[in-house]
């Protein structure tokens, strides 16, 4: 009994590095996706495009591992809402580089020289925020910690103002038209971005176990 369980604490360990691995990928590359952005780096979007394959294979790769476990240990508890908490948010993680990519392929759509000054400005505090919003969802699922969940949800209403503060931007006609609406889109992917963190923020306060007073409303689906 005592090697089964051991054996079963070495499947959850391997799954739970997977899952740091898809973070520091996500977290990394941000960063990178507004540089391309704001500097027309392609070499940078080429670098992303291979990394988006290794999300690509981790994802079915713990899918399956975690299902597996829940079909042969039939697992409760803390081991069941884990193993739950994971498969629910792969999908935030492959969407989100998703996003990192759109990003960085904007790049070609335009040159950074056709941003106005205010727009840069925005972009890069809204890449900057993001970029620490993911930051702190990996400590915040490493560390089961649900006040850092409480606390991301709060820097995400500074992203949407960052948002309502570039669509302001943008409809001041300043740039032309295609650039605009490149931008436009651009926008919503930092805040979809942000969005993808805070619902893996929800998840730490189910893993952790019973939601604290003060706790994150439900998780809304994600795009």
């Amino acid at each position: 009994m005592a090697e089964h369980r051991q054996e079963f604490e070495r499947e959850l360990e391997a799954i739970e590095a997977k899952i740091i691995e898809l973070f520091a990928i996500v977290a990394e590359d941000l960063p990178e996706a507004t540089n391309a952005l704001l500097t027309g780096n392609n070499e940078i979007l080429q670098r992303l495009t291979e990394r988006d394959k290794e999300v690509s294979a981790l994802y079915p790769e713990t899918e399956q591992l975690a299902n597996r476990e829940i079909l042969l240990q039939a697992p409760v508890a803390d081991d069941l809402r884990f193993l739950l908490s994971v498969l629910r948010v792969l999908t935030e993680f492959e969407l989100s580089h998703d996003l990192e990519l759109q990003i960085a392929s904007r790049a070609n759509h335009f040159l950074a020289d056709d941003l106005s000054p205010r727009t840069r400005g925005i972009i890069e505090r809204m890449g900057s925020l993001a970029s620490d919003m993911w930051r702190q969802a990996a400590d915040c699922w490493y560390q089961r910690d649900r006040s850092a969940a409480l606390a991301l949800a709060e820097r995400d209403d500074e992203m949407d103002q960052l948002y309502s503060s570039l669509i302001a931007e943008l409809a001041s006609g300043k740039m032309a038209l295609p650039v605009t609406m490149e931008m436009t889109l651009v926008a919503r992917f930092y805040e979809r971005l942000g969005d993808h963190a805070v619902t893996i923020a929800r998840r730490v306060v189910y893993l952790a176990g019973s939601p604290p007073e003060g706790s994150l409303p439900e998780e809304s689906s994600s795009e």
